[in-house]
């Protein structure tokens, strides 16, 4: 290289161009309504004698899978079991079949939703004698 080349420094990653990122648009966020069975399992709090329980559960999400995902992993988390998991769909597809549902069903769900979270409305203890 003679003196009169321009000597720049070498290339890093920082001086690669920067791309205007686009803000990811929010996906919608739904409330699916879950019936959960769960086993049992040490500690899970469930009652003496019993074999496992169904959770009604008001699960948000994306999508339903993301749903049926969170409310495993907060269930794992309490130390259940969860063994199956059926969706009954969102609260527009259930009224859209002709379910009725009481305003406090409503009122759990639309909670669930403004709280991102997984809302156990019930939970029914099975036993060997169901």
């Amino acid at each position: 290289m003679t003196p009169d080349e321009d000597m720049a420094a070498p290339a890093t990653a920082h001086d690669a161009p920067v791309e205007a990122t686009k803000p990811k648009a929010k996906r919608p966020v739904h409330v699916y309504t879950l019936l959960v069975e769960v086993g049992r399992n040490p500690g899970d709090g469930l009652p003496d004698g019993t074999t496992g329980a169904g959770l009604l559960c008001y699960a948000a999400g994306v999508d339903e899978a993301e749903a049926v995902n969170e409310t495993v992993a907060v269930l794992k988390q309490a130390d259940l079991a969860p063994l199956d998991v059926t969706g009954y769909g969102t609260l527009e597809e259930q009224l859209a079949s002709g379910s009725e549902i009481s305003p406090e069903e409503r009122a759990l769900m639309e909670r669930a939703r403004s709280e991102n979270a997984v809302i156990v409305a019930q939970l029914t203890p099975f036993s060997d004698d169901d």
